[in-house]
């Protein structure tokens, strides 16, 4: 991009979507799913506190000090990340590359410190695109099978910090798994199953059964500004990338970001 370095900040910010800190679990994933955003900048009397995410959400619900609870029970401030990063809008475009290969989130102040916008990796690339080839950029394609119960899968995405996995039967491919639906599938135990019965019921649950399918991918030799625009269009987080015919590795709006 020829004229970068005159783009700004607020040429290529968002809307805030927010969510108070006093509000539900479910309203933020139903807030997240709708706006197709993750994470939320999360605010207490109008002030930014930090975001949640859907891996938080996930986390949160999952655990066994809310087992015996609803989502519709479960405040957003147990899952608030503190730890999140801002820029000002006058500020060069640049400045939001090394942010974002940081954080999912860069919040938008004004002189006063009062919230204006955000900035998501999707923001960035509708505007920057990396150089180079598709599997110079894309990440390892982790796999699971679609048998494996969903307790398993949730403990290898924590042990191996993995926000999504292919999911297999044996060379076949079935579909994927993300944060996303592990978020959605517990929410939805939460509301629907009896505390008493949760543990048993979820640790039932198969990786099959909470999967998004069919799989979206796109050949090796397809061009990166193509898989950035299915991106933007189908409002997803990543692409399996196949070569060969087979499951090469994944292109996500991370990885694209580290490349820039």
């Amino acid at each position: 991009m020829s004229d970068r370095f005159q783009v700004l900040v607020k040429d290529v910010m968002a809307k805030p979507i927010t969510i108070a800190k006093s509000a539900f679990v479910s309203e933020a994933l139903e807030k997240m799913l709708g706006e197709g955003v993750d994470p939320l900048i999360v605010t207490n009397n109008g002030t930014v506190i930090g975001t949640t995410s859907r891996a938080a959400i996930a986390e949160t619900l999952g655990s066994r000090k809310t087992q015996a609870l609803k989502a519709t029970s479960i405040h957003v401030a147990n899952t608030v990340e503190e730890n999140f990063t801002s820029a000002y809008p006058d500020q060069s475009l640049d400045v939001l590359v090394p942010l974002l290969q940081h954080y999912k989130l860069v919040v938008v102040l004004d002189a006063e410190h009062r919230l204006i916008g955000q900035v998501t990796a999707g923001d960035l690339l509708k505007v920057l695109r990396p150089a180079g080839g598709i599997t110079e950029i894309m990440e390892p394609a982790h796999t699971i099978q679609g048998e494996e119960r969903a307790v398993h899968l949730r403990r290898r995405m924590l042990d191996g910090e993995i926000d999504r996995f292919i999911v297999e039967d044996g060379d076949r491919v079935l579909g994927i798994v993300t944060e996303t639906d592990v978020a959605k599938a517990l929410h939805a135990f939460k509301d629907l199953v009896e505390g008493t019965h949760q543990d048993y019921r979820i640790r039932n649950l198969l990786v099959r059964d909470i999967m998004s399918a069919p799989l979206i991918s796109m050949d090796a030799d397809t061009d990166v500004s193509d898989v950035i625009d299915l991106m933007l269009k189908k409002n997803i987080s990543s692409v399996p990338i196949k070569q060969n015919g087979k499951i090469a590795g994944v292109v996500t709006r991370n990885s694209l970001v580290q490349a820039l």
